[in-house]
Protein backbone atom coordinates (compact mmCIF):
# COMPACT_ATOMS: atom_id res chain seq x y z
CA UNK A 1 0.00 0.00 0.00
CA UNK A 2 1.16 3.50 -0.40
CA UNK A 3 1.55 5.88 2.18
CA UNK A 4 2.78 8.59 1.15
CA UNK A 5 4.39 10.76 -1.67
CA UNK A 6 6.94 13.21 -1.83
CA UNK A 7 7.54 15.62 -5.46
CA UNK A 8 9.80 18.07 -6.17
CA UNK A 9 10.32 19.92 -9.18
CA UNK A 10 8.43 17.11 -11.20
CA UNK A 11 5.98 19.18 -14.42
CA UNK A 12 4.63 21.46 -12.77
CA UNK A 13 4.44 20.85 -9.19
CA UNK A 14 7.42 22.97 -7.30
CA UNK A 15 7.16 20.89 -3.94
CA UNK A 16 4.05 18.43 -2.68
CA UNK A 17 3.56 16.23 0.22
CA UNK A 18 0.95 13.63 0.37
CA UNK A 19 -0.17 10.85 2.99
CA UNK A 20 -2.59 8.20 1.81
CA UNK A 21 -5.04 6.28 3.10
CA UNK A 22 -6.49 2.53 2.84
CA UNK A 23 -9.88 2.31 0.64
CA UNK A 24 -10.69 4.73 -2.79
CA UNK A 25 -9.20 7.73 -3.31
CA UNK A 26 -10.50 10.32 -5.73
CA UNK A 27 -8.23 12.63 -7.74
CA UNK A 28 -10.20 15.28 -9.06
CA UNK A 29 -9.78 18.95 -10.52
CA UNK A 30 -10.65 21.03 -13.64
CA UNK A 31 -9.58 20.28 -16.97
CA UNK A 32 -6.05 21.38 -17.77
CA UNK A 33 -5.08 21.30 -13.66
CA UNK A 34 -2.89 18.62 -14.42
CA UNK A 35 -4.29 15.33 -12.82
CA UNK A 36 -2.37 13.49 -14.86
CA UNK A 37 0.89 15.16 -13.55
CA UNK A 38 0.36 13.20 -10.23
CA UNK A 39 0.11 9.55 -11.93
CA UNK A 40 3.11 10.66 -14.13
CA UNK A 41 5.04 11.30 -11.25
CA UNK A 42 4.06 8.21 -9.81
CA UNK A 43 4.63 6.34 -13.00
CA UNK A 44 8.20 8.22 -12.74
CA UNK A 45 8.69 6.99 -9.36
CA UNK A 46 8.05 2.89 -10.66
CA UNK A 47 10.48 3.18 -13.16
CA UNK A 48 8.34 4.58 -16.02
CA UNK A 49 10.40 6.60 -18.45
CA UNK A 50 12.61 9.41 -17.30
CA UNK A 51 12.78 12.96 -19.39
CA UNK A 52 14.72 16.08 -18.30
CA UNK A 53 11.08 16.92 -20.11
CA UNK A 54 9.93 16.17 -16.47
CA UNK A 55 11.39 19.13 -14.72
CA UNK A 56 9.86 21.60 -13.74
CA UNK A 57 10.81 24.63 -15.55
CA UNK A 58 13.38 26.75 -14.20
CA UNK A 59 14.50 23.88 -11.98
CA UNK A 60 17.40 21.57 -12.53
CA UNK A 61 16.07 18.21 -10.81
CA UNK A 62 13.12 16.45 -10.73
CA UNK A 63 12.74 14.18 -7.59
CA UNK A 64 9.69 11.67 -6.13
CA UNK A 65 10.17 9.90 -3.12
CA UNK A 66 7.36 7.04 -1.79
CA UNK A 67 6.51 4.82 1.17
CA UNK A 68 5.09 1.58 1.16
CA UNK A 69 3.72 -0.94 3.49
CA UNK A 70 4.49 -4.42 3.04
CA UNK A 71 2.40 -7.15 4.81
CA UNK A 72 4.43 -9.82 6.31
CA UNK A 73 4.45 -12.77 4.63
CA UNK A 74 4.72 -16.17 6.97
CA UNK A 75 7.65 -18.30 4.27
CA UNK A 76 10.04 -15.93 2.27
CA UNK A 77 11.64 -19.22 0.76
CA UNK A 78 10.46 -18.56 -3.11
CA UNK A 79 8.53 -21.81 -4.31
CA UNK A 80 10.62 -22.29 -7.94
CA UNK A 81 7.26 -23.24 -9.54
CA UNK A 82 5.82 -19.39 -8.54
CA UNK A 83 6.15 -15.93 -8.98
CA UNK A 84 8.33 -13.99 -6.46
CA UNK A 85 6.43 -11.79 -3.92
CA UNK A 86 7.66 -7.92 -3.66
CA UNK A 87 9.35 -9.29 -0.13
CA UNK A 88 11.28 -12.27 -1.81
CA UNK A 89 11.72 -9.81 -4.57
CA UNK A 90 13.77 -8.04 -2.26
CA UNK A 91 15.70 -10.84 -0.50
CA UNK A 92 16.68 -12.56 -3.22
CA UNK A 93 18.55 -8.68 -4.13
CA UNK A 94 20.03 -8.61 -0.67
CA UNK A 95 17.54 -5.55 0.31
CA UNK A 96 16.48 -5.64 4.09
CA UNK A 97 13.18 -3.21 5.29
CA UNK A 98 12.44 -2.61 8.50
CA UNK A 99 8.86 -1.94 10.24
CA UNK A 100 7.49 -3.34 7.23
CA UNK A 101 8.11 -0.41 4.79
CA UNK A 102 10.00 0.30 1.58
CA UNK A 103 10.89 3.73 0.32
CA UNK A 104 11.65 4.20 -3.71
CA UNK A 105 13.51 7.09 -4.72
CA UNK A 106 14.23 8.33 -7.96
CA UNK A 107 15.42 11.67 -9.32
CA UNK A 108 16.57 12.87 -13.00
CA UNK A 109 18.87 16.07 -13.53
CA UNK A 110 18.90 18.95 -16.77
CA UNK A 111 22.21 16.73 -17.34
CA UNK A 112 20.34 13.73 -18.70
CA UNK A 113 21.96 11.80 -15.16
CA UNK A 114 19.40 9.59 -13.62
CA UNK A 115 18.88 7.64 -9.95
CA UNK A 116 17.01 5.23 -8.08
CA UNK A 117 16.86 3.54 -5.04
CA UNK A 118 15.39 1.01 -3.50
CA UNK A 119 15.59 1.74 0.79
CA UNK A 120 19.09 3.52 0.00
CA UNK A 121 20.19 0.50 -2.18
CA UNK A 122 20.91 1.98 -5.92
CA UNK A 123 18.77 -0.10 -8.10
CA UNK A 124 18.80 -0.15 -12.08
CA UNK A 125 15.60 1.84 -13.70
CA UNK A 126 14.67 -1.64 -14.83
CA UNK A 127 15.47 -3.61 -11.73
CA UNK A 128 13.34 -0.80 -10.11
CA UNK A 129 10.20 -0.93 -12.47
CA UNK A 130 10.21 -5.35 -11.83
CA UNK A 131 9.86 -4.39 -7.68
CA UNK A 132 7.49 -1.94 -8.39
CA UNK A 133 5.02 -4.35 -10.35
CA UNK A 134 4.61 -5.81 -7.39
CA UNK A 135 3.06 -2.93 -5.70
CA UNK A 136 1.30 -0.74 -7.95
CA UNK A 137 -1.21 -1.25 -11.23
CA UNK A 138 -2.06 1.68 -13.40
CA UNK A 139 -4.62 1.27 -16.06
CA UNK A 140 -4.54 3.94 -18.65
CA UNK A 141 -6.86 6.51 -19.74
CA UNK A 142 -7.01 4.88 -23.08
CA UNK A 143 -6.69 1.22 -21.98
CA UNK A 144 -9.84 -0.46 -22.72
CA UNK A 145 -9.15 0.71 -26.16
CA UNK A 146 -7.02 -2.82 -26.28
CA UNK A 147 -10.19 -4.73 -26.02
CA UNK A 148 -10.89 -3.16 -29.86
CA UNK A 149 -8.24 -5.10 -30.63
CA UNK A 150 -8.48 -9.33 -30.93
CA UNK A 151 -5.05 -10.21 -30.67
CA UNK A 152 -5.40 -8.75 -26.86
CA UNK A 153 -8.07 -11.10 -25.85
CA UNK A 154 -5.94 -14.48 -25.58
CA UNK A 155 -3.42 -12.54 -22.90
CA UNK A 156 -6.79 -11.60 -20.73
CA UNK A 157 -8.19 -14.69 -21.10
CA UNK A 158 -4.29 -16.68 -20.26
CA UNK A 159 -3.74 -14.37 -17.50
CA UNK A 160 -6.76 -15.16 -15.91
CA UNK A 161 -6.29 -19.05 -16.53
CA UNK A 162 -3.01 -18.34 -14.66
CA UNK A 163 -0.95 -19.76 -17.98
CA UNK A 164 1.19 -17.08 -19.09
CA UNK A 165 4.71 -18.38 -17.95
CA UNK A 166 3.08 -21.99 -19.42
CA UNK A 167 2.34 -20.22 -22.74
CA UNK A 168 5.81 -18.08 -22.82
CA UNK A 169 7.85 -21.77 -22.75
CA UNK A 170 5.31 -22.56 -25.93
CA UNK A 171 6.36 -20.09 -27.48
CA UNK A 172 9.79 -20.47 -27.15
CA UNK A 173 8.95 -24.28 -28.23
CA UNK A 174 6.95 -23.16 -30.97
CA UNK A 175 10.05 -20.77 -32.35
CA UNK A 176 12.62 -23.88 -31.74
CA UNK A 177 10.26 -26.06 -34.21
CA UNK A 178 9.80 -23.23 -36.48
CA UNK A 179 13.65 -22.64 -36.74
CA UNK A 180 14.84 -26.08 -37.42
CA UNK A 181 11.89 -26.20 -40.20
CA UNK A 182 13.56 -23.08 -41.66
CA UNK A 183 17.19 -25.23 -41.37
CA UNK A 184 15.42 -28.28 -42.90
CA UNK A 185 14.28 -26.04 -46.10
CA UNK A 186 17.53 -24.36 -46.64
CA UNK A 187 19.45 -27.66 -46.33
CA UNK A 188 16.88 -28.86 -48.94
CA UNK A 189 17.01 -25.93 -51.06
CA UNK A 190 21.01 -26.25 -51.12
CA UNK A 191 20.72 -30.54 -51.13
CA UNK A 192 22.25 -30.41 -54.48
CA UNK A 193 24.74 -27.99 -54.01
CA UNK A 194 26.12 -30.03 -50.81
CA UNK A 195 26.19 -33.01 -52.52
CA UNK A 196 28.61 -31.05 -55.74
CA UNK A 197 30.45 -29.89 -52.58
CA UNK A 198 30.44 -33.23 -50.69
CA UNK A 199 32.34 -34.45 -54.05
CA UNK A 200 34.84 -31.85 -54.71
CA UNK A 201 35.92 -32.25 -51.11
CA UNK A 202 36.34 -35.94 -51.22
CA UNK A 203 38.57 -35.77 -54.39
CA UNK A 204 40.21 -33.26 -52.23
CA UNK A 205 41.05 -35.40 -49.50
CA UNK A 206 41.89 -38.30 -51.80
CA UNK A 207 44.22 -36.37 -53.74
CA UNK A 208 46.06 -34.60 -50.26
CA UNK A 209 46.14 -37.72 -48.77
CA UNK A 210 47.59 -39.46 -51.50
CA UNK A 211 50.58 -36.79 -51.46
CA UNK A 212 51.41 -37.84 -47.86
CA UNK A 213 52.78 -34.39 -46.54
CA UNK A 214 54.77 -33.96 -43.87
CA UNK A 215 54.98 -30.31 -42.07
CA UNK A 216 57.65 -28.22 -43.15
CA UNK A 217 58.44 -30.63 -46.13
CA UNK A 218 58.37 -28.18 -48.96
CA UNK A 219 61.14 -26.00 -47.02
CA UNK A 220 63.67 -29.04 -46.34
CA UNK A 221 62.66 -29.87 -50.16
CA UNK A 222 63.84 -26.18 -51.48
CA UNK A 223 67.00 -26.36 -49.54
CA UNK A 224 68.20 -29.77 -50.99
CA UNK A 225 66.91 -28.40 -54.49
CA UNK A 226 69.10 -25.31 -53.94
CA UNK A 227 72.12 -27.55 -52.89
CA UNK A 228 71.84 -29.81 -55.94
CA UNK A 229 71.81 -27.29 -58.34
CA UNK A 230 74.39 -25.64 -57.39
CA UNK A 231 76.85 -28.61 -57.03
CA UNK A 232 79.68 -27.20 -59.46
CA UNK A 233 79.61 -23.83 -57.47
CA UNK A 234 79.60 -25.37 -53.91
CA UNK A 235 82.58 -28.15 -54.98
CA UNK A 236 84.59 -25.17 -55.89
CA UNK A 237 84.52 -22.79 -53.20
CA UNK A 238 85.02 -25.98 -50.92
CA UNK A 239 88.16 -26.81 -52.72
CA UNK A 240 89.36 -23.36 -52.23
CA UNK A 241 88.38 -23.06 -48.82
CA UNK A 242 90.27 -26.37 -48.08
CA UNK A 243 93.80 -25.07 -50.02
CA UNK A 244 93.47 -22.18 -47.95
CA UNK A 245 93.54 -24.05 -45.21
CA UNK A 246 96.45 -26.99 -46.11
CA UNK A 247 97.70 -26.63 -49.34
CA UNK A 248 98.96 -23.38 -50.59
CA UNK A 249 102.05 -21.64 -49.94
CA UNK A 250 100.79 -19.73 -46.94
CA UNK A 251 98.45 -22.51 -45.54
CA UNK A 252 96.08 -20.92 -42.59
CA UNK A 253 96.83 -24.19 -40.48
CA UNK A 254 100.56 -23.79 -41.32
CA UNK A 255 100.47 -20.74 -40.21
CA UNK A 256 98.63 -21.68 -37.13
CA UNK A 257 101.36 -24.20 -36.07
CA UNK A 258 103.95 -21.53 -36.35
CA UNK A 259 102.15 -19.31 -34.42
CA UNK A 260 101.51 -21.62 -31.72
CA UNK A 261 104.70 -22.44 -31.41
CA UNK A 262 106.39 -19.31 -31.40
CA UNK A 263 103.02 -18.13 -28.69
CA UNK A 264 104.21 -20.90 -26.00
CA UNK A 265 107.52 -20.29 -26.10
CA UNK A 266 107.36 -16.45 -25.26
CA UNK A 267 104.42 -17.58 -22.45
CA UNK A 268 107.29 -19.82 -21.16
CA UNK A 269 109.53 -16.55 -21.03
CA UNK A 270 106.96 -13.90 -19.85
CA UNK A 271 103.66 -15.96 -17.14
CA UNK A 272 101.57 -12.54 -18.94
CA UNK A 273 101.32 -13.67 -22.08
CA UNK A 274 100.14 -17.02 -20.96
CA UNK A 275 96.11 -16.39 -21.49
CA UNK A 276 97.23 -15.14 -25.29
CA UNK A 277 99.27 -18.27 -25.62
CA UNK A 278 95.63 -20.23 -24.55
CA UNK A 279 93.82 -18.53 -26.70
CA UNK A 280 95.95 -19.39 -29.92
CA UNK A 281 96.48 -22.75 -28.91
CA UNK A 282 92.38 -22.94 -28.98
CA UNK A 283 92.08 -21.26 -32.04
CA UNK A 284 94.34 -23.65 -34.22
CA UNK A 285 92.47 -26.98 -32.58
CA UNK A 286 89.57 -24.75 -33.59
CA UNK A 287 90.38 -24.15 -37.29
CA UNK A 288 91.96 -27.78 -37.49
CA UNK A 289 88.48 -29.18 -36.68
CA UNK A 290 86.86 -26.96 -39.05
CA UNK A 291 88.98 -27.55 -41.90
CA UNK A 292 88.76 -31.82 -41.74
CA UNK A 293 84.82 -30.87 -41.32
CA UNK A 294 85.15 -28.61 -44.92
CA UNK A 295 87.35 -31.99 -46.55
CA UNK A 296 84.74 -34.31 -45.08
CA UNK A 297 82.38 -32.57 -47.14
CA UNK A 298 84.40 -32.69 -49.82
CA UNK A 299 84.98 -35.92 -50.10
CA UNK A 300 81.01 -36.73 -49.65
CA UNK A 301 80.01 -34.14 -51.86
CA UNK A 302 78.05 -36.26 -54.57
CA UNK A 303 75.94 -35.07 -57.48
CA UNK A 304 72.69 -36.92 -57.92
CA UNK A 305 70.55 -35.91 -60.80
CA UNK A 306 68.13 -38.41 -59.79
CA UNK A 307 67.40 -37.29 -56.75
CA UNK A 308 67.17 -33.87 -58.28
CA UNK A 309 64.55 -34.30 -60.72
CA UNK A 310 62.74 -36.13 -57.38
CA UNK A 311 63.19 -33.10 -55.51
CA UNK A 312 61.83 -31.51 -58.54
CA UNK A 313 58.86 -33.44 -59.01
CA UNK A 314 57.94 -33.53 -55.33
CA UNK A 315 57.94 -29.92 -55.11
CA UNK A 316 55.74 -29.81 -58.64
CA UNK A 317 53.51 -31.53 -56.60
CA UNK A 318 53.32 -29.37 -53.51
CA UNK A 319 52.94 -26.13 -56.03
CA UNK A 320 49.68 -27.59 -57.31
CA UNK A 321 48.54 -28.83 -54.12
CA UNK A 322 49.23 -25.62 -52.77
CA UNK A 323 47.15 -23.68 -55.84
CA UNK A 324 44.25 -25.30 -55.32
CA UNK A 325 43.65 -25.56 -51.57
CA UNK A 326 46.09 -22.64 -49.84
CA UNK A 327 46.24 -19.07 -50.12
CA UNK A 328 48.70 -18.73 -52.52
CA UNK A 329 51.30 -20.65 -54.04
CA UNK A 330 54.12 -19.29 -51.49
CA UNK A 331 51.43 -19.53 -48.61
CA UNK A 332 53.11 -22.32 -45.91
CA UNK A 333 52.56 -25.78 -46.54
CA UNK A 334 50.18 -26.31 -43.07
CA UNK A 335 47.22 -24.03 -44.93
CA UNK A 336 46.85 -27.59 -47.23
CA UNK A 337 46.92 -29.67 -43.95
CA UNK A 338 44.54 -27.33 -42.33
CA UNK A 339 42.29 -27.44 -45.53
CA UNK A 340 42.60 -31.30 -45.86
CA UNK A 341 41.42 -31.41 -41.68
CA UNK A 342 38.62 -28.94 -42.50
CA UNK A 343 37.43 -31.05 -45.34
CA UNK A 344 37.38 -34.44 -43.02
CA UNK A 345 35.44 -32.90 -40.74
CA UNK A 346 32.76 -31.68 -43.11
CA UNK A 347 32.50 -35.07 -44.25
CA UNK A 348 32.50 -36.52 -41.19
CA UNK A 349 29.50 -34.13 -40.00
CA UNK A 350 27.68 -34.90 -43.26
CA UNK A 351 28.09 -38.72 -43.68
CA UNK A 352 25.17 -41.17 -43.77
CA UNK A 353 25.42 -41.65 -40.27
CA UNK A 354 25.62 -37.84 -39.13
CA UNK A 355 23.12 -36.95 -42.13
CA UNK A 356 21.81 -33.63 -41.01
CA UNK A 357 18.72 -33.88 -43.51
CA UNK A 358 17.51 -36.83 -41.11
CA UNK A 359 18.45 -35.16 -37.84
CA UNK A 360 16.56 -32.50 -38.55
CA UNK A 361 13.67 -34.17 -39.81
CA UNK A 362 13.48 -36.47 -36.56
CA UNK A 363 14.23 -33.49 -34.83
CA UNK A 364 11.08 -31.64 -36.00
CA UNK A 365 9.04 -34.97 -35.90
CA UNK A 366 9.72 -34.82 -32.08
CA UNK A 367 8.71 -31.33 -31.40
CA UNK A 368 5.75 -31.33 -33.48
CA UNK A 369 4.23 -33.94 -31.66
CA UNK A 370 5.95 -32.44 -28.15
CA UNK A 371 4.22 -28.96 -29.77
CA UNK A 372 0.43 -30.11 -30.53
CA UNK A 373 0.94 -31.68 -26.65
CA UNK A 374 1.25 -28.74 -25.36
CA UNK A 375 -1.12 -26.63 -27.84
CA UNK A 376 -3.93 -29.20 -27.02
CA UNK A 377 -3.31 -28.61 -22.62
CA UNK A 378 -3.29 -24.72 -22.98
CA UNK A 379 -6.44 -24.96 -25.35
CA UNK A 380 -7.94 -27.57 -22.78
CA UNK A 381 -7.27 -25.03 -19.90
CA UNK A 382 -8.15 -21.83 -21.94
CA UNK A 383 -11.82 -23.57 -22.61
CA UNK A 384 -12.18 -24.07 -18.83
CA UNK A 385 -11.55 -20.59 -17.64
CA UNK A 386 -13.58 -19.29 -20.72
CA UNK A 387 -16.78 -20.03 -19.05
CA UNK A 388 -15.55 -18.92 -15.59
CA UNK A 389 -13.99 -15.68 -17.35
CA UNK A 390 -17.47 -15.02 -19.14
CA UNK A 391 -19.37 -15.52 -15.52
CA UNK A 392 -17.61 -13.62 -13.49
CA UNK A 393 -17.47 -10.24 -16.11
CA UNK A 394 -21.33 -11.14 -16.44
CA UNK A 395 -22.02 -10.61 -13.01
CA UNK A 396 -19.42 -7.35 -12.34
CA UNK A 397 -21.34 -5.69 -15.54
CA UNK A 398 -24.31 -6.35 -14.11
CA UNK A 399 -23.24 -4.51 -10.92
CA UNK A 400 -21.99 -1.78 -13.55
CA UNK A 401 -25.41 -1.80 -14.95
CA UNK A 402 -25.06 -3.86 -17.89
CA UNK A 403 -27.50 -6.44 -16.04
CA UNK A 404 -28.54 -7.51 -19.47
CA UNK A 405 -25.68 -8.12 -20.95
CA UNK A 406 -23.97 -11.69 -22.46
CA UNK A 407 -20.23 -11.92 -22.47
CA UNK A 408 -18.30 -15.00 -24.36
CA UNK A 409 -15.27 -16.02 -24.84
CA UNK A 410 -15.32 -17.21 -28.17
CA UNK A 411 -12.27 -19.96 -29.04
CA UNK A 412 -11.88 -21.37 -32.26
CA UNK A 413 -9.10 -23.97 -33.17
CA UNK A 414 -6.89 -22.71 -35.81
CA UNK A 415 -7.58 -23.83 -39.72
CA UNK A 416 -5.26 -25.83 -41.63
CA UNK A 417 -4.36 -29.39 -42.60
CA UNK A 418 -0.71 -30.11 -40.27
CA UNK A 419 0.87 -28.66 -37.12
CA UNK A 420 2.48 -26.07 -39.32
CA UNK A 421 -0.82 -24.36 -39.96
CA UNK A 422 -2.53 -25.11 -37.18
CA UNK A 423 -0.27 -23.67 -34.67
CA UNK A 424 0.67 -20.38 -33.82
CA UNK A 425 3.00 -18.99 -31.69
CA UNK A 426 0.46 -18.93 -28.89
CA UNK A 427 -1.05 -22.34 -29.61
CA UNK A 428 -3.99 -23.89 -32.00
CA UNK A 429 -6.55 -21.58 -30.38
CA UNK A 430 -8.26 -18.10 -31.95
CA UNK A 431 -9.61 -16.19 -29.60
CA UNK A 432 -12.29 -13.49 -29.69
CA UNK A 433 -14.30 -11.53 -26.78
CA UNK A 434 -17.69 -11.22 -27.91
CA UNK A 435 -20.48 -9.66 -26.28
CA UNK A 436 -24.32 -9.12 -26.40
CA UNK A 437 -25.50 -5.64 -24.57
CA UNK A 438 -29.14 -6.37 -25.26
CA UNK A 439 -32.01 -8.74 -25.20
CA UNK A 440 -32.57 -10.97 -27.86
CA UNK A 441 -29.16 -10.05 -29.68
CA UNK A 442 -26.83 -12.74 -31.00
CA UNK A 443 -23.27 -12.18 -29.48
CA UNK A 444 -21.65 -10.34 -31.78
CA UNK A 445 -17.73 -9.09 -31.84
CA UNK A 446 -16.68 -6.51 -29.14
CA UNK A 447 -15.12 -4.42 -31.87
CA UNK A 448 -18.80 -3.89 -33.77
CA UNK A 449 -21.40 -3.55 -30.92
CA UNK A 450 -19.38 -1.88 -27.82
CA UNK A 451 -19.19 1.94 -27.05
CA UNK A 452 -16.85 3.41 -25.25
CA UNK A 453 -18.62 3.40 -21.84
CA UNK A 454 -19.52 -0.11 -22.79
CA UNK A 455 -15.71 -0.73 -23.18
CA UNK A 456 -14.63 0.57 -20.76
CA UNK A 457 -16.92 -0.98 -18.42
CA UNK A 458 -15.91 -4.42 -19.71
CA UNK A 459 -12.32 -3.20 -18.61
CA UNK A 460 -13.18 -2.48 -15.27
CA UNK A 461 -14.46 -6.07 -15.57
CA UNK A 462 -11.88 -7.80 -16.28
CA UNK A 463 -9.57 -5.98 -13.78
CA UNK A 464 -11.44 -6.02 -11.16
CA UNK A 465 -11.19 -10.26 -11.82
CA UNK A 466 -7.17 -10.01 -12.30
CA UNK A 467 -7.02 -7.82 -8.75
CA UNK A 468 -9.14 -10.73 -7.35
CA UNK A 469 -6.22 -13.12 -8.31
CA UNK A 470 -3.04 -10.54 -7.79
CA UNK A 471 -1.21 -9.54 -4.97
CA UNK A 472 -0.92 -6.19 -5.96
CA UNK A 473 -2.20 -3.99 -3.25
CA UNK A 474 -2.90 -0.01 -4.98
CA UNK A 475 -4.84 -0.39 -8.75
CA UNK A 476 -4.42 3.12 -10.28
CA UNK A 477 -7.53 4.05 -12.66
CA UNK A 478 -6.37 6.67 -14.55
CA UNK A 479 -9.95 8.07 -16.44
CA UNK A 480 -11.12 4.93 -16.82
CA UNK A 481 -14.78 6.24 -16.47
CA UNK A 482 -14.36 8.12 -20.63
CA UNK A 483 -17.77 7.63 -22.12
CA UNK A 484 -19.71 7.15 -19.58
CA UNK A 485 -22.36 9.19 -17.17
CA UNK A 486 -25.81 9.07 -15.25
CA UNK A 487 -26.70 5.65 -13.51
CA UNK A 488 -23.88 4.14 -15.19
CA UNK A 489 -21.39 6.28 -13.50
CA UNK A 490 -23.44 5.55 -9.99
CA UNK A 491 -22.45 2.11 -10.92
CA UNK A 492 -18.90 2.26 -11.75
CA UNK A 493 -18.56 4.53 -8.18
CA UNK A 494 -19.83 1.69 -6.04
CA UNK A 495 -17.94 -0.65 -8.01
CA UNK A 496 -14.70 0.71 -7.03
CA UNK A 497 -15.89 1.08 -3.30
CA UNK A 498 -16.43 -2.26 -2.93
CA UNK A 499 -13.57 -3.19 -5.05
CA UNK A 500 -11.10 -0.61 -2.65
CA UNK A 501 -12.58 -3.20 0.85
CA UNK A 502 -9.96 -5.26 -0.43
CA UNK A 503 -7.38 -2.83 -1.70
CA UNK A 504 -5.81 0.57 -2.08
CA UNK A 505 -7.66 2.15 -5.40
CA UNK A 506 -6.78 5.56 -7.08
CA UNK A 507 -9.35 7.06 -9.66
CA UNK A 508 -8.84 10.04 -11.32
CA UNK A 509 -12.01 11.47 -12.44
CA UNK A 510 -14.21 14.16 -13.83
CA UNK A 511 -17.57 12.42 -12.31
CA UNK A 512 -19.31 13.89 -9.15
CA UNK A 513 -21.22 10.40 -9.17
CA UNK A 514 -18.33 8.30 -9.07
CA UNK A 515 -16.27 11.06 -6.51
CA UNK A 516 -18.98 10.46 -4.07
CA UNK A 517 -18.16 7.14 -3.02
CA UNK A 518 -14.73 7.73 -2.55
CA UNK A 519 -13.05 7.71 1.15
CA UNK A 520 -10.65 10.40 0.28
CA UNK A 521 -10.25 12.80 -2.14
CA UNK A 522 -7.50 14.67 -3.68
CA UNK A 523 -7.56 18.04 -5.30
CA UNK A 524 -5.16 18.99 -8.44
CA UNK A 525 -5.35 22.82 -9.04
CA UNK A 526 -3.78 24.78 -11.30
CA UNK A 527 -2.02 28.27 -10.59
CA UNK A 528 -0.80 30.82 -12.10
CA UNK A 529 1.76 33.72 -10.72
CA UNK A 530 3.05 36.11 -13.10
CA UNK A 531 4.26 34.04 -16.08
CA UNK A 532 4.72 31.38 -13.71
CA UNK A 533 2.50 28.00 -13.64
CA UNK A 534 2.15 25.58 -10.99
CA UNK A 535 -0.42 22.90 -10.07
CA UNK A 536 -1.15 22.45 -6.42
CA UNK A 537 -1.93 19.01 -4.75
CA UNK A 538 -3.34 18.61 -1.38
CA UNK A 539 -5.97 16.65 0.29
CA UNK A 540 -9.60 18.31 0.83
CA UNK A 541 -12.44 17.25 3.76
CA UNK A 542 -15.52 18.72 4.95
CA UNK A 543 -16.94 22.14 2.93
CA UNK A 544 -13.92 22.17 0.48
CA UNK A 545 -14.65 18.66 -0.45
CA UNK A 546 -18.25 19.72 -0.73
CA UNK A 547 -17.73 22.42 -3.21
CA UNK A 548 -15.44 20.29 -5.39
CA UNK A 549 -18.39 17.97 -5.47
CA UNK A 550 -20.23 21.04 -6.73
CA UNK A 551 -17.93 21.95 -9.40
CA UNK A 552 -17.85 18.79 -10.72
CA UNK A 553 -21.76 18.50 -10.59
CA UNK A 554 -22.35 22.05 -12.24
CA UNK A 555 -19.26 23.46 -12.92
CA UNK A 556 -20.17 26.33 -9.91
CA UNK A 557 -18.47 25.62 -7.33
CA UNK A 558 -20.52 28.31 -5.12
CA UNK A 559 -23.99 27.88 -6.09
CA UNK A 560 -26.10 26.77 -3.32
CA UNK A 561 -28.24 24.60 -5.19
CA UNK A 562 -25.09 22.50 -5.99
CA UNK A 563 -23.99 22.85 -2.30
CA UNK A 564 -26.79 21.17 -1.38
CA UNK A 565 -26.99 18.80 -3.95
CA UNK A 566 -23.09 17.72 -3.08
CA UNK A 567 -23.73 17.16 0.64
CA UNK A 568 -26.68 15.00 -0.36
CA UNK A 569 -24.69 12.69 -2.52
CA UNK A 570 -21.87 12.74 0.20
CA UNK A 571 -23.90 11.84 3.02
CA UNK A 572 -25.97 9.43 0.71
CA UNK A 573 -22.63 7.20 -0.60
CA UNK A 574 -19.64 7.97 1.63
CA UNK A 575 -21.40 8.41 4.67
CA UNK A 576 -20.19 12.41 5.50
CA UNK A 577 -22.62 15.03 5.89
Amino acid sequence: MLEDLSIKDFALIESDYLEFNKGFTVLSGETGAGKSILIGALSFLLGGKADVHQIRTGATEASVTGTFYLPPEENLLANPEEPLSARQWLEVHGINIENDRVILRRYIRDTGKSGAWIDNVPVTRADLAQFSSFLVDIHGQHEHQSLMKVSEHRKFLDARAGIENEVANFTKMYALLVEKRKQLQEYCATEGELERKIEMLQFAVQEISQAQLKKDEDVLLEEEENRLSSFEKIYSDVEAINNLFTESDNAILGSLKKLRRESTHVAELDKTLASLASRVESSFYELSDICDEFQTYAQNLVFDPNRLQEIQERLSLIYNLKKKYATSVNAPLSEVLVYLNNAQKFLDENSTENNLKAKLTSEISALEKQVLQKALAISAKRKETSKQLSSEVEKILAELGMASTRFSVNIQEKSGSDIEQKCGPYGIDNIEFLISANPGSPLLPLAKIASGGELSRVMLALKTIFARHDTVETLIFDEIDTGIGGEVAVAVGRHLKNLAQNRQIFCITHLASIAVYADNQIKIEKTISGQITASNVYQIEGEQRVSEIARMLSGDSDNEQSLEHARTMLKKFSGGF
